[in-house]
């Protein structure tokens, strides 16, 4: 569990989507955050070369959580790439929509409010992409920006992608990144279509190293 150090006041954002008022989404009630850190590019790696390095974070407890087996679905186009199944979470080198990151998909229903929601998958997030750039496959091939990431709500029920449901989130995702990475220093979207899960892109106004993003995190 990770709880962040920082926090700040609600900010200003953007939306490709019109906004309404007076929603009943509720926004504490959205279980299943995912978070996609994106890979800096040009990035020359080898995808199958995360698959032993997923069974040796299997063999060796490196995460924190209960991780399970690997699949390979690097045949599928802008797919999942390699996957580390686990029982909370999924973690993947995900390639959807021609981008290559690091994808945090999680399963069980999470505890707490939507800012507890949004530390933990970020902070799972972050804590992987720090691991895989150590690896010796990836080492100085591979590198995360923090800064630029999309926030994906896996509960189509709860959180349709529509405008009435980021009109409902916005606040909240503001606040979570004002105190990220500071208010007005980021750009924040609504973006996809609308069969698609609920979607943001947010992007720093410069690069983040993981490291250095890892430094506003603690364990709780």
């Amino acid at each position: 569990m990770l709880r962040s150090l920082v926090r700040g006041p609600a900010g200003e954002s953007e939306s490709l989507a019109a906004v309404s008022t007076n929603l009943p989404i509720q926004p504490d009630n959205v279980a299943h955050v995912n978070v996609k850190i994106f890979a800096r590019q040009p990035v020359e790696i080898e995808l199958g070369d995360a698959i032993p390095v997923f069974h040796h974070w299997i063999q060796d407890a490196v995460l924190d959580e209960l991780v399970i087996d690997v699949a390979d679905y690097r045949h599928v186009p802008d797919g999942p790439g390699v996957m580390l199944i686990g029982d909370e979470a999924n973690y993947s080198l995900d390639r959807a929509f021609n981008r290559l990151g690091l994808l945090y998909n999680r399963k069980r229903a999470s505890d707490g409010v939507l800012q507890d929601k949004l530390l933990k998958a970020f902070g799972s997030a972050l804590l992987a992409c720090s691991h895989l750039e150590k690896e010796p496959p990836f080492k100085g091939k591979l590198r995360f920006d923090a800064g630029e990431c999309e926030v994906i709500l896996n509960d189509r029920l709860l959180a349709p992608n529509t405008p009435d449901t980021w009109g409902a989130l916005r606040p909240e995702f503001t606040k979570f990144f004002d105190g990220l990475f500071g208010t007005s220093r980021y750009s924040i979207a609504h973006v996809g279509e609308p069969r698609e899960r609920f979607r943001v892109a947010v992007k720093a106004d410069a690069a983040i190293d993981v490291a250095s993003i890892l430094e506003a995190f603690t364990p709780a």
